[in-house]
């Protein structure tokens, strides 16, 4: 009698197990062996996903935005140029002046370090116009200190222009920036503001060459300011 009841109750908790296996859906058996985190995990994989395409079509948008700005801008600047072709291109001519300051050919130069200072900027220039920025930017480095000690703003400002000029045939933007912003100062310092419209214009289309938009359009703004006032 003990045998048999031994293997009974066995053989009884097998099928009774089995019948409970077969009750209950399988949906609610493959929960239980799923990860007790993963209904947490996935949501917030979802949300990380959603916020970083949300952030990436705003960037898209916003530099879009600054695209057209500066598309604009440069219709504007190329409607004003057309208005005023007297304006030349800032790096290659060099050749801006106060009206009365320009000095004539003819004119004795008593100081040699203003006939050196006239001889170097001249000579930066022509190795612009024959591409060979690294040689100008020494000639205007010379003429630059030059001028800085005879106390010459125009021709300080005309040195500080063609080191710019050298510094962005060279790919050298942030320091071109530098010597352009130089300009300005010293337009400031003297309060004279020959050669500003071309600084505004030099420093914008350097940063449009480091792709920072933002601050080129500031700088186009002033520049069309100029163009149109001038």
């Amino acid at each position: 009698m003990l045998e048999r009841l031994h293997f009974k109750f066995p053989a009884a908790a097998l099928l009774i197990t089995n019948g409970l296996m077969l009750t209950v859906p399988f949906q609610a058996l493959a929960e239980t062996c799923e990860a007790e985190n993963s209904l947490l995990n996935m949501p917030l994989l979802l949300f990380v996903a959603l916020v970083g395409a949300t952030v990436g079509g705003l960037l898209a948008r916003q530099r879009r935005g600054e695209l057209a700005r500066l598309n604009e801008q440069l219709r504007q600047i190329n409607a004003a140029l057309r208005r005023q072709a007297k304006i030349e291109s800032y790096a290659p001519s060099l050749s801006y002046a106060p009206v009365g300051t320009r000095i004539a050919e003819s004119e004795v130069i008593v100081d040699p370090r203003k006939e050196e200072l006239i001889s170097r900027l001249k000579t930066g220039k022509n190795f612009l116009r024959n591409q060979d920025p690294e040689k100008a930017f020494k000639e205007f480095k010379a003429g630059l200190e030059l001028a800085q000690i005879l106390e010459d703003p125009i021709e300080e400002k005309k040195a500080a222009r063609g080191l710019g000029a050298s510094l962005q045939r060279q790919g050298k933007f942030r320091e071109a920036i530098q010597y352009h912003a130089l300009v300005l100062q010293i337009s400031e310092r003297v309060g004279e503001d020959s050669g500003n419209t071309e600084a505004y214009g030099a420093i914008a289309d350097c940063y449009t060459e480091l792709g920072d938009l933002e601050r080129a359009a500031k700088f186009y703004d002033n520049y069309i300011a100029r163009l149109e006032s001038d």
